[in-house]
């Protein structure tokens, strides 16, 4: 009898437990911070492609314009600052989106920043909230993580001149056919 009891309870122990209900596994596409108490849902890098593939909200970049000018998710736009704050303290005016959508507060609306530390996309989903708003999401992962999950980024011409003429770490590759652009260097073919 001893010995029957040590084997039921070896099988037991040695038999998986039943399967708990578990959430569908996400990919690295797929997820967002899911920060608690959140007070504007958070869209993954999956949800903000398929967003900018078809349009179906506005996206806005709550970076500084420097930021914005030298690599920017294609298809966002910039926020500018409040009005009277030196750009050292730049903090995103709501007031500039309000005017971008054209005081439809129902607009559905996602807004970055430079990542999951970043908090400019956070309180300006805030206060676009207090204004009114009613469809404010955020990409919380932000400029960094869209672009090491392969998402392709955007540059403006004066942000390029300023590139080449003071990062010295910078390569350009030029691959059209004719005129080089001055200082950069060919594709081997």
């Amino acid at each position: 009898m001893f010995r029957f009891l040590i084997a039921v309870a070896v099988a037991m122990w040695l038999t998986p437990a039943a399967p708990v209900a578990a959430e569908t596994p996400k990919t690295i596409n797929q997820a967002t911070l899911e920060e608690p108490n959140q007070k504007t849902p958070e869209v993954s890098t999956e949800e903000l492609r398929r967003i900018l593939d078809d349009g179906s909200a506005a996206v806005f970049d709550a970076r500084p314009p420097k930021e914005y000018a030298i690599s920017h998710i294609p298809g966002a736009l910039n926020v500018s600052g409040k009005p009277g704050l030196p750009m050292s303290q730049y903090v995103p005016d709501a007031g500039e989106i309000e005017r971008a959508v054209g005081d439809e507060k129902e607009s559905p609306i996602v807004l970055y920043c430079s990542g999951p530390f970043c908090g400019r996309s956070k309180r300006l989903s805030e206060e676009l909230l207090a204004a009114g708003f009613t469809n404010v999401r955020r990409y919380q992962l932000g400029i960094p993580v869209w672009r090491a999950l392969g998402g392709a980024t955007q540059i403006e011409l004066e942000a390029l001149a300023y590139v080449h003429e003071m990062d010295r770490s910078a390569v350009f590759i030029d691959t059209r056919d004719s005129e080089q652009f001055q200082g950069s260097r060919s594709p081997a073919r």
